[in-house]
């Protein structure tokens, strides 16, 4: 029974994890189109790529496995995914990663 159980638990937490890495890259696909498609004079911006998708997903799975710990009772392996988000949230501030790309017009409207 055990066996099963583990197995069970195992599954849950592979969805959960799959689940935050799609909310969280759902969350940053506006901002990947905007960088990728059409950035400044019409470059694409690849750092919004490399730099955006691995910290938006790598955040949605920390939210959502530190939510499920937290559901669960874990209260330690909570906090562990919570200080693991917070420093995703530092880096995601410091390199921008949901900067769009620069507007061709500055800060004014065209």
């Amino acid at each position: 029974m055990d066996d099963r159980r583990e197995a069970l638990h195992g599954v849950t937490g592979f969805a959960v994890a799959a689940a935050g890495a799609a909310a969280g890259m759902s969350v940053w696909a506006p901002y990947a189109r905007r960088g990728i498609l059409g950035g400044f004079e019409g470059e694409a911006e690849w750092d919004i790529l490399w730099q955006g998708l691995p910290v938006m997903a790598l955040g949605g799975v920390a939210a959502a496995l530190g939510t499920l710990c937290l559901v669960r009772g874990r209260w330690r392996r909570a906090l562990a995914f919570g200080a693991l988000l917070t420093a995703l949230a530092v880096v995601g501030v410091t390199f921008q990663v949901l900067e769009g790309p620069p507007s061709p017009c500055g800060n004014s409207p065209c």
